[in-house]
């Protein structure tokens, strides 16, 4: 009766590792199908920078349980010689084993994947766009892009959780396509650590832009792995009266 309960246990394990794998490579798919799917480039930013590490932390999960199932279908032949009590220290190890690596797999999930979304996001946002005429649009810098955005545009970016703006003009017919970034969605490089954990926590208006002079920002970030913090200024440009 043992024997055919343990064959019985090792087959449902078998059924259950293989279930985990195949859902893990269908979380994986089904994801880069979504994002095949977005054809905007900046749409296709905000689903990678909001969900892409979520959804490879299924995929490593599935996986992590598919080799603790795996695990309980090992030395099956010593249990059925030796008794159930080695069925219940498998059962036992196989758990232990599992807790340990979700945690381990979790850190690294945690610490060390955010750079290669950083890697994938940077190349989203730097990627030529193209405008409704065909034409290759080009990406303009800092110093040209108020006299495209408007006044409130550009106010926006002294308020608390500031945003980013990215501006891309067609300079054979004009046409321009502005782009916003969320400031405190976004994942950095943390200087104490080094890994991409370090996200704005909060921002202070030191120096209010007028437009006559530009205006001063202190953003206040936080590594959510060391817990270091640090703040850095950034210098607001002179309120734009362009519209």
């Amino acid at each position: 009766m043992e024997h055919e309960f343990v064959l019985s246990w090792d087959s449902y394990m078998n059924i259950a590792a293989i279930s985990c794998v195949v859902l893990g490579a269908l979380i994986f798919l089904y994801y880069e199908s979504r994002v095949l799917q977005i054809k905007d480039f900046k749409e296709k930013y905000d689903f990678v920078n909001l969900h892409e590490i979520s959804y490879f932390w299924y995929a490593v999960l599935a996986l992590i349980f598919a080799a603790g199932f795996y695990a309980n279908s090992v030395g099956t032949e010593r249990i059925i010689h030796s008794g159930m009590l080695w069925f219940w220290v498998r059962v036992f190890i196989t758990i232990c084993f599992v807790v340990i690596f979700y945690f381990v797999f979790y850190s690294m999930v945690r610490i060390y994947y955010p750079k290669s979304v950083e890697k994938r996001l940077i190349k989203l946002r730097n990627k030529p766009r193209t405008s409704p005429d065909g034409n290759t649009m080009r990406k303009l810098n800092e110093s040209e892009e108020d006299a495209h955005l408007d006044a409130n545009q550009i106010a926006e970016q002294a308020t608390v959780h500031s945003v980013d703006y990215d501006v891309w003009l067609d300079e054979k017919t004009g046409y321009k396509k502005i782009e916003k970034y969320d400031s405190y969605l976004h994942a950095e490089l943390c200087s104490e650590c080094g890994y991409y954990t370090m996200k704005l926590h909060n921002e202070e208006l030191e120096v209010k832009p007028t437009a006559d002079e530009g205006g001063l920002l202190l953003k206040h970030y936080k590594c959510s792995y060391c817990k270091h913090r640090e703040a850095k200024e950034v210098k607001l440009a002179k309120l734009s009266t362009n519209i």
